[in-house]
């Protein structure tokens, strides 16, 4: 994992829902809206792998 400047680990495989840049990133990303990644995030969980899927599943 890379660290951040303050020395945390920042965690890639997951999509923080709160986070706008985030959202923003993943939305772009599969060509959808921010809410549509929202949605999978509350419905599938945080991890990027299990949010592509349920993008993608709809």
């Amino acid at each position: 994992m890379a660290s951040t400047s303050r020395g945390r680990a920042q965690d890639r495989a997951k999509v923080a829902g709160g986070q706008d840049h985030e959202v923003r990133y993943e939305a772009k990303k599969e060509s959808v809206s921010k809410e549509t990644v929202k949605k999978a995030v509350k419905s599938a969980g945080n991890s990027r792998k299990k949010v592509e899927a349920e993008i993608s599943r709809h």
